[in-house]
């Protein structure tokens, strides 16, 4: 539902008048009719706007869980370059000292 296109609001509907004709509608019958149906515009209307508070609570929680799996990703990434730059080092520097010990026994 658009918001755009809602025509009345609840005071519009309070202050609607109509025309009295002979043999019409009881006065206070409709008046209490149009007071239920205020306090329901009402309560639409209250809502919709929590509605739309939350969708907007939604999408920022959403960006935010986005960005925080995007960097844990990119530390992934990170941690296992880290790893493999190690292992070659200690294989360039363990390696060369396995070796010396092993030729001198």
């Amino acid at each position: 539902m658009s918001l755009s296109r809602v025509q009345l609001s609840g005071k519009d509907i309070l202050e609607k008048e109509f025309k009295t004709a002979m043999r019409g509608y009881n006065q206070e019958e409709v008046d209490e009719f149009l007071d239920s149906v205020i306090q329901d515009y009402d309560t639409f209307s209250q809502e919709i706007e929590r509605l739309q508070q939350e969708n907007e609570r939604l999408k920022k929680t959403s960006q935010d869980q986005t960005r925080t799996r995007s960097s844990v990703q990119q530390n992934t990434q990170v941690n296992y370059d880290v790893l493999k730059r190690l292992s070659n080092l200690e294989k360039a520097v363990f390696g060369k000292k396995f070796n010396e010990s092993d030729s001198e026994m």
